[in-house]
């Protein structure tokens, strides 16, 4: 790390990567040092976190007391301290650095892929208090699991509990699970819908037996087991299914049971009431919900088979007025971030349970659960789902509502009919430029969460399908729906305002601004002739060197241009 790196780093204060540890009162403590390693050590992320002796909490670059004799701090020995004094051994990476005058030591600390302690046996985490600061808590065995199942190195779902019985098992639900491979039309394993039920359990992995049952594991429990020995043995499992309308409840119902059987509930409430208008295209008629089945029934699988159950607190169905939200305890899975939930490859956090949903058929076996979801709230005209409110403690995934986009949905099964099925990406570029009216390639490598070069791509193929046109060139372009689509969709004056003006209009349009005003930027060009910074730059240039304009005052994005004999 340099010097300037550090600056940033110091700059951006602290956070779940980052501790400050200040010595303006006194040298810190060899313990107070290697538990904080530790703490940092055991985080849940896969980026490396850094520990600054010699910052105070504000920020203020106060030095690090010398740790060593002669008056300095030696990075190996203090490497090789943190190394003999934590359990599995840590070896992080040690730096003196000069900041304003003062030292500062910098541990770089990777994260473990097993619970580091102390050796006083101390295991602390990294989190955040009651009033959003990061600090360092105390790390309890269920939390242990927790975070080995994020890392995808243990399945919660795999242990055995030693007090359940094969009694504590209901025949019923054996039945439910045959039930729904049967009504799964194919989806699900026809070849489990013959085997007794200890050899179904045993085949899902639910038990451990060899002639006979020895032990039952959680996910036994989780599909079969009964009422009573849920709540008794698996206390953290709990469903909730809401309706809010405003600050009224309208039903407020709270479910111990097994999986399969909270699933067929949920389902059944979401029958119920969710409501579809039909709209025509030529002589087909098309059914338009108000939230689609295959989304709502991916997001509560997903949520059931990714919750953390070592966390107490129940998965939550809320059905608002306008949208619907599903939320389960435990963030994402390592890896699973944001900004990669559409192309990273599916990492359950209990993946004995993820299969045995699949060969029940509640979910595809291409485990692409996410893209079903996204897609089918495209398609039917509803803006794309949201995981925004999604954090460390938990996954939350909001389903738009209101009243779809019905024009959308026609361009769509046009596009369907002709033969030209619209991909997830396709249809994530059309309904932004729908919404947005322009995109940049930039804007569609992150929309679609791929490369450049993969932007580039669909978007060539959407050019080519008569979709969308491009404006502008180079690092200026952009793209907008073509006139067909705007034609097809009776706004063909909204496809003229996003067109904008051809290139000398724009020219005489800055040209009747400057007689009227004196002068202009930019920024002010761009806004005349409805370009982005860039364009306008190149237009005011163009105007320059063709000698009908002249610079004023200011530079770069400040430059005021006026006429060339004003």
């Amino acid at each position: 790390m340099t010097p300037e790196q550090l600056q940033q780093l110091i700059q951006a204060g602290e956070s779940l990567d980052v501790e400050f540890k200040g010595e303006a009162r006194g040298p810190l403590s060899d313990n107070d040092l290697v538990e904080t390693v530790v703490c940092l050590a055991n985080r849940s992320t896969e980026a490396p976190a850094w520990l600054l002796v010699g910052v105070e909490d504000d920020g203020q670059v106060s030095g690090a007391q010398p740790r060593h004799e002669s008056g300095r701090t030696d990075p190996a020995r203090l490497a090789a301290l943190i190394a003999s004094r934590t359990r599995p051994s840590l070896t992080p990476r040690v730096a003196v650095l000069t900041l304003e005058g003062k030292e500062v030591i910098v541990i770089e600390v990777m994260p473990q892929q097993v619970p580091v302690a102390t050796t006083a046996g101390r295991y602390l985490r990294r989190a955040l208090d009651s009033r959003g600061r990061p600090c360092c808590l105390p790390m309890f065995f269920h939390e242990m699991h927790a975070r080995q199942a994020d890392r995808g190195l243990e399945d919660y779902t795999a242990l055995l509990l030693p007090e359940a019985r094969w009694d504590d098992l209901d025949p019923l639900e054996f039945e439910r699970f045959r039930r729904f491979i049967r009504e799964s039309q194919g989806v699900g394993d026809a070849s489990l819908l013959d085997l007794s039920d200890l050899d179904l359990a045993k085949a899902l992995g639910a038990v451990e037996a060899n002639h006979q049952v020895t032990a039952i594991r959680v996910l036994g429990l989780l599909l079969f087991g009964r009422e009573a020995a849920l709540r008794r043995l698996l206390p953290t499992h709990e469903v909730a299914f809401q309706v809010l309308r405003g600050e009224r409840v309208e039903v407020n119902d709270f479910f111990r049971w097994p999986l399969l059987r909270v699933m067929e509930t949920l389902l059944m409430q979401f029958h119920v009431r969710n409501r579809e208008e039909e709209l025509l295209v030529g002589f087909l008629r098309v059914g338009v919900p108000d939230y689609p089945p295959a989304a709502f029934r991916e997001g509560v699988a997903n949520a059931l088979i990714h919750r953390d159950y070592t966390q107490l607190g129940a998965v939550h169905v809320q059905w608002h007025a306008d949208r619907i939200e599903i939320s389960n305890p435990g963030g994402f899975p390592s890896g699973v971030r944001l900004d990669n939930l559409l192309v990273t490859p599916p990492r359950p956090r209990n993946p004995l349970l993820a299969d045995a949903f699949k060969r029940a058929g509640l979910v595809e076996r291409t485990a692409r659960g996410i893209d079903t979801i996204f897609y089918q709230q495209l398609r039917n005209g509803r803006p794309a789902p949201s995981y925004d409110r999604s954090n460390e403690s938990g996954v939350v995934l909001v389903l738009p509502g209101g009243r779809a986009n019905l024009d959308f949905v026609r361009l769509v099964v046009e596009e369907s009919q002709a033969n030209r099925p619209l991909s997830l990406d396709e249809l994530l570029i059309l309904n932004y430029l729908w919404l947005e009216r322009r995109i940049t390639t930039a804007d569609v490598a992150r929309l679609i969460q791929k490369s450049e070069a993969d932007a580039r791509s669909q978007l060539q193929r959407l050019v080519e399908a008569g979709l969308v046109e491009s404006r502008g060139a180079r690092k200026g372009r952009d793209w907008h729906l073509s006139a067909t689509v705007y034609r097809r969709l009776g706004q063909e004056a909204a496809y003229v305002r996003q067109r904008g003006f051809e290139p000398l209009q724009q020219e005489q349009m800055v040209l009747q601004y400057l007689n009227r005003y004196g002068s202009i930027n930019r920024a002010e060009a761009a806004r005349l002739c409805t370009l982005s910074p860039s364009q306008a730059y190149r237009l005011l240039k163009r105007l320059e060197e063709a000698g009908k304009i002249q610079r004023l005052s200011g530079v770069t994005k400040g430059t005021r241009y006026g006429l060339l004999n004003g």
